[in-house]
């Protein structure tokens, strides 16, 4: 049984920053990668940024420079967003693949959490 809940989302204006956070428990395998998703309305789910086991990062494009990802000890997982736009606002989910990460594609994303919305005005 495994479990992510996200938390820290809200409403943000343009150029303000928001710390999201993972909380993962009852992990029943290695997981080697993790990850942010965020999902817009009228758009498909995309990858935002993540982190392997050995702390090797990959972020989107749109986010390079801006946001941050990171894990602690627990592995717990947060995104540090920063110099927001209104173009960032979407749901936001964390997700858990029992290999390091290699691709975006959701189906090697094992685990989801139900999102943490934010809105940037």
């Amino acid at each position: 049984d495994v479990q992510l809940v996200e938390s820290g989302g809200g409403s943000v204006q343009a150029g303000g920053s928001l710390r999201l956070s993972c909380v993962a428990s009852g992990y029943a395998y290695t997981t080697y990668c993790m990850a942010w998703f965020r999902h817009a309305p009228g758009k498909a789910r995309e990858g935002v940024a993540a982190i392997d086991s050995d702390g090797a990062t990959t972020y989107a494009d749109s986010v390079k420079g801006r946001f941050t990802i990171s894990k602690d000890n627990a592995k717990n997982l947060y995104l540090q967003m920063n110099s927001l736009r209104p173009e960032d606002t979407a749901m936001y989910y964390c997700a858990a693949g029992q290999r390091n990460c290699y691709t975006w594609d959701v189906e090697f994303f094992a685990d989801w959490g139900q999102g943490t919305q934010v809105t940037v005005s």
